[in-house]
């Protein structure tokens, strides 16, 4: 019995400390884009053919619309948790290494530094 009372409890800790361990932040190359275009500005450059825009000023537009900053690498869309970090606003469209923990399809961003080139 009190075997069975120990496993019960150790199991219980293990499962209630679980969450509280945080994953360790991973630095990937990509492309801060927005939520409105994901990883192509293709389309909304089509429907604005005249307005000439760079995927950076398709970025700053769509986020001035109300989009979020996301990150975009090897084709997955990560959404960005912290929106208020400086360097999303000097980046965009840009490619960059960023690090920060992944959790599920969202990121939250801890450094972004332009990538090197090659």
């Amino acid at each position: 019995m009190k075997r069975t009372v120990r496993g019960l409890c150790c199991t219980a800790l293990f499962a209630g400390l679980a969450p509280l361990a945080s994953a360790a932040p991973v630095t990937m190359t990509g492309m801060i884009s927005d939520s409105m275009c994901g990883a192509s500005h293709a389309k909304m450059m089509e429907m604005h053919k005249d307005a000439k825009m760079t995927d950076r000023d398709c970025t700053l537009a769509c986020v001035k619309a109300g989009g979020k900053y996301v990150f975009v690498s090897e084709g997955k869309v990560y959404q960005i948790a912290n929106q208020d970090v400086a360097e999303l606003q000097k980046e965009p469209g840009e490619s960059v290494q960023l690090t920060g923990n992944v959790n599920g399809d969202s990121i939250t961003v801890s450094k972004i530094a332009m990538a090197k080139k090659k």
